[in-house]
């Protein structure tokens, strides 16, 4: 094995390949890496038992600045490698407002505890600066992916402890598995109220309407499971009857934003995305936000209106968790894609059955109950933090929104 560190400076791999081919050696694998200035350069090689390896490379040294050194390999370490090859791979994603040397110790200890190895820290986010005092939440905040080795002791036992993780140091721990479809995703599909807007759009109706407690006291009934969510919607629902069509259109267009959902949805689409909204709200405020954030398709609840007023029903089927689930599989198989290659995002208990069918299910700043059972949640940057699951990096979205791919 050659190793050679030192300034990165042009022209190093050709002389270090020189003074291998100077040595009659035969090259076996190679390995190089530049990080902060710094070039670490590993080759291994095959060589002559009459050559001195060692001694041809300091002329190399001389010239650009490389501490270069020769190791023998045993073949232990050959057989060590290959089984390190063929081992599982995993993508941990850690982000956060900012970042500081005690949550990295942790999450060091975190991954050691369940035999996991980490081969490589990579930062995905724009700024060098990893703890920021005033960074606020909807800027892209800081992201790191680490790249791990191995097969978990226990993948519960590591859940929880990355969800404690994350809730002790106020950032997101995502792990995944390191597959080749994560960058072959081709279907992403969203929940609408909270997740791509800051509101309840039916508890906005309610209180123009005058019934919001009424309407409040019925979910507070669901979340006891009293109501399923289809009976507790119709049952909402008939409190809005009489509420005129025109507040539909006042609500639509003061609808806040989530934080980094126009910027998402501008970049998915340049990456050839296809997106949906899968909703229990309403198909009126759907279109509105399909218009302007430019969605391929909706899937949500039809409000009846007559004569300019909501009649307080709603036209059947009803979009609940199960047509949720079964949308997003029936939009993947019609578009001929593996379940592997859809992505969802959904912040309730509503949203549970489309995550988990998804190929990455996503909880964007939902409830500790919603996040226990996701398998990835995201609570402290903006909607856009979704790329950083996807392993794109700033350098990578910055030149995409230029259009200079």
């Amino acid at each position: 094995m050659v190793k050679a560190t030192g300034p990165a400076r042009p022209g190093q791999t050709a002389a270090l390949g020189t003074a291998l081919v100077s040595a009659q050696c035969r090259l076996l694998d190679i390995s190089q890496h530049v990080a902060f200035g710094s070039v670490s350069f590993e080759a291994l090689i095959e060589a002559p038992d009459d050559i001195d390896v060692a001694s041809v490379l300091p002329t190399a040294g001389d010239i650009f600045g490389l501490d270069c050194r020769v190791e023998a390999v045993a073949a232990d370490d050959e057989a060590q490698w290959q089984q390190d090859a063929d081992a599982r791979r995993w993508i941990l994603t850690l982000m956060g407002e900012r970042l500081g040397a005690e949550v990295m110790a942790e999450v060091g200890t975190l991954t050691a505890t369940q035999g996991l190895t980490i081969e490589r820290v990579k930062r995905l986010s724009a700024s060098p600066e990893l703890q920021r005092a005033d960074a606020p939440i909807e800027a892209a905040g800081v992201c790191l992916e680490w790249r791990l080795r191995g097969e978990p002791a226990d993948a519960e036992a590591l859940h929880e402890a990355s969800l404690a993780l994350a809730e002790r140091f106020d950032v997101d721990v995502a792990i995944q598995p390191a597959t080749l479809w994560r960058r072959q995703g081709r279907l992403v599909c969203f929940d609408m109220d909270s997740t791509l807007i800051q509101a309840e759009v039916i508890d906005e109706l309610a209180r123009r309407h005058g019934v919001f407690d009424e309407v409040a006291a019925i979910t507070e009934r669901a979340m006891r499971g009293e109501l399923d969510f289809q009976q507790s919607f119709r049952e909402r629902m008939s409190k809005l009857e009489g509420l005129d069509e025109s507040v539909l259109a006042e609500i639509a267009e003061s609808l806040p934003l989530m934080p980094g959902a126009e910027r998402l949805l501008r970049l998915l689409k340049r990456l050839g995305y296809r997106t949906a909204i899968l909703s229990g709200g309403f198909t009126y405020f759907a279109r509105y936000l399909q218009r302007r954030l430019g969605f391929d398709e909706i899937h949500a609840n039809e409000l009846v209106i007559r004569d300019g007023k909501v009649t307080g029903e709603v036209a059947e089927p009803i979009v609940d968790a199960d047509r949720k689930a079964l949308l997003l599989g029936q939009i993947a198989e019609r578009e001929g894609w593996e379940m592997a290659q859809t992505i969802a995002v959904g912040d309730g208990a509503n949203d549970l059955k489309m995550l988990a069918v998804a190929g990455l299910g996503v909880a964007f700043h939902a409830k500790p109950l919603v996040k226990r059972q996701a398998r990835q949640s995201v609570s402290t940057l903006g909607l856009d933090a979704l790329l950083y699951l996807l392993g794109y990096d700033e350098t990578e979205l910055k030149t995409l929104d230029r259009g200079a791919v």
